[in-house]
């Protein structure tokens, strides 16, 4: 079944409002093989000149799963969770954001780009990320729906 672009587009996402937590953190650090002691001794990014411990390249993407049902707005569009891939994401940075602060993140459907003859279909999701009113970053996620019905 193909994905209604223009009810893509409108669906209404919830925002997340989510405190940056040092542990948290400091543990994203870690699994994701990060090594500058910056980001998981709090002394350590002092003294680098940061107030507590930055955030990672691609944390983010992480705080969006805070949401109670992060994936409810793909079944929200009728897409069956079992022929969803995880395409690319990428992420645009701003401001640097510490373990302390607070941002609420703010996601939207912006596109849905149908390839292969309605094989494939991809769902384009912009999250901007703010902190006290200003822009702290953007992440942009595609979200891979494999149609089996469809002949390419």
């Amino acid at each position: 079944m193909a994905i209604d672009v223009r009810r893509a587009k409108a669906l209404r996402l919830e925002p997340i409002t989510v405190t940056v937590e040092r542990g948290r953190l400091a543990f994203f650090a870690k699994a994701v093989g990060q090594t500058d002691p910056v980001y998981v001794d709090p002394d350590a990014a002092k003294a680098a000149g940061y107030p507590d411990l930055p955030v990672p390249l691609t944390y983010f993407f992480s705080l969006e799963l805070e949401s109670p049902d992060p994936f409810g707005y793909l079944t929200a569009l009728g897409i069956d969770l079992r022929h969803v891939l995880h395409g690319e994401q990428s992420f645009t940075y701003y401001a640097l954001v510490h373990a302390g602060d607070t941002v609420t993140l703010r996601p939207r459907i912006v596109d849905v780009v149908t390839k292969k003859g309605g094989a494939l279909e991809f769902v384009i999701k912009r999250t901007d990320i703010i902190r006290d009113g200003m822009p702290v970053a953007e992440a942009v996620a595609t979200v891979v729906v494999r149609n089996p019905e469809a002949q390419p």
